[in-house]
């Protein structure tokens, strides 16, 4: 099934939710099915699930959200005691059947299931080196490309560079994971499914966030965010490192480090919009994070006004924080149609023209007259700014002064965040002055850089810190090859445009 995308809003779209669960004696669909559903807003085309008793595999996936492909009849089948888990939304790869994760293929070690958050960089490469070795692929992802390089011996892909690992006293899949991890470039964290147990895994740099929960008689889970944990009665036990490879099986928790981590570069968009606001990285929950920003962009960037007003629903924490270093008065002055944004039923032109107020209806008794400061926590590409300012003076606004709670986004993202090429980021092709006029507003003012790492950063302590900043600062924390920035390249790059 196809869900349409009838409001095209100005975010940038993570990919991905994964989770993965060991836990004899429990409904693993069931936990799965819920997990999944806490992790919703990281991925909205498509969702599926894989299980095993420890013997045979099963699988059930989709397009469309959670709750329109599982239900009573398709999780009964589901059997067994441990599962993978993975919501989608594509970035390499169409939105597609043939794309839809997990991943599941049968291997002479039994099952091998994969679900991925992120993107290599070196995708292209890796594919192209399985094809030349005669292996045939059925879907257009780097995910299936992984699937497939940990099918088989690490010998067969690594012609003759690959160092001998099997002295380290792993298990065949954790060499498999060990010796893809030395190959892989960019962002993964994978939640793998084999006959006998469950794996976890995070790249060197640690881009895409990936936690262990516990479940109330011990057993283990593995969730993207810890919202998820929380939606299922697990307790939160800690992140999982960068370059480390977490196994859960009848043993419980065991842990290895797959590939040394020399830096650390979680995403930082994952607090200033990707995460549910419930969710803790880093050691710290992400709703108090972004109203420390908010809090900091009332000190960079203040105005004369009346009001302080989020657009709803993921800016909300900032304008909060906003209100409180500024004094002024945090009121709604918009109101969200949470249902709006997918439908399998296609608005006319007529509709499709109004755009924003398919989405946001403004509430006047609050805006009439008044001088508003409309808070945003991103603008990507602008398609949705001006439309916003113009609902807020329609409301009855007597002035409105965007402030955006994180930095001009000024570069694409290559490591699993559906960001946009370098022609279509309004703040690569105009400056702030350009894009006020352009959205019409009455003053624009952005959160520094320096001032958002302060405010990710800050009450950490001892916490190991250290994130990715490319779509701000352009400086990407891995390799990425040249053909990546043409602006022609898209998504569609592993259905042969480029091959």
């Amino acid at each position: 099934m196809q869900s349409t995308e009838i409001f095209q809003d100005d975010k940038p779209h993570d990919e991905c939710g994964i989770f993965g669960v060991y836990a004899p004696g429990r409904d693993v669909a069931r936990l799965t099915f819920f997990a999944l559903y806490a992790l919703q807003h990281r991925g909205q085309e498509s969702a599926g699930i894989a299980t095993c008793d420890g013997r045979a595999a099963y699988l059930h996936k989709d397009m469309g959200l959670v709750s329109q492909i599982f239900n009573e009849a398709n999780l009964a089948p589901l059997q067994g005691h441990l599962a993978i888990g993975h919501n989608r939304y594509s970035t390499t790869g169409s939105s597609h059947v043939r794309n839809v994760s997990p991943y599941l293929i049968e291997t002479v070690h039994g099952p091998l299931g994969v679900a991925h958050n992120g993107n290599l960089t070196n995708a292209l490469q890796l594919r192209q080196m399985l094809l030349r070795r005669g292996v045939g692929l059925v879907s257009t992802t780097d995910s299936e490309v992984i699937t497939q390089i940990l099918s088989a011996p690490p010998d067969v892909w690594m012609d003759g560079d690959y160092v001998d690992i099997n002295g380290d006293n792993l298990d065949l899949w954790q060499n498999r994971i060990k010796a893809f991890m030395q190959i892989a470039d960019g962002a993964y964290s994978l939640t793998i499914l084999t006959r006998n147990g469950v794996y976890a895994v995070r790249d060197p740099l640690g881009l895409r966030p990936l936690c262990i929960g516990q479940l109330s008689d011990g057993s283990y889970v593995i969730a993207s965010e810890s919202c998820a944990l929380m939606t299922i009665g697990a307790e939160f036990v800690r992140d999982i490192e960068p370059g480390e490879i977490v196994r859960l099986d009848g043993s419980g928790l065991t842990s290895v480090i797959g590939r040394q981590s020399e830096r650390r570069a979680l995403c930082i968009f994952e607090h200033v919009y990707f995460a549910r606001p419930d969710s803790v990285l880093d050691g710290r929950v992400v709703h108090s994070v972004r109203q420390e920003m908010g809090r900091q962009l009332a000190r960079e960037a203040p105005a004369d006004a009346d009001i302080v007003v989020p657009v709803p629903d993921s800016s909300m924490p900032a304008a909060i924080g906003y209100s409180q270093e500024s004094g002024l008065a945090y009121t709604e002055g918009l109101t969200k149609n949470r249902y709006i944004g997918r439908t399998f039923i296609q608005p006319d032109d007529a509709l499709r023209r109004e755009g924003v107020r398919l989405k946001f209806n403004p509430l006047t008794e609050n805006l009439a007259g008044k001088r508003v400061i409309l808070i945003d926590d991103s603008i990507v590409r602008g398609n949705t700014a001006g439309p916003l300012v113009q609902l807020v003076r329609d409301g009855g606004a007597k002035e409105v002064h965007v402030r955006v709670s994180s930095p001009p986004v000024r570069h694409p993202c290559f490591m699993g965040v559906d960001m946009a090429t370098y022609k279509q980021l309004i703040a690569h092709r105009l400056d702030i002055e350009g894009i006020r006029k352009e959205i019409g507003a009455d003053s624009l003012d952005y959160l520094s850089l320096p001032g958002l790492v302060a405010a990710v950063e800050a009450g950490q302590g001892d916490q190991p810190t250290g994130h990715c900043t490319a779509c701000f600062s352009g400086n990407y924390p891995v390799m990425v090859p040249e053909w990546l920035f043409h602006e022609d390249r898209d998504k569609l790059v592993l259905e042969g445009v480029w091959g």
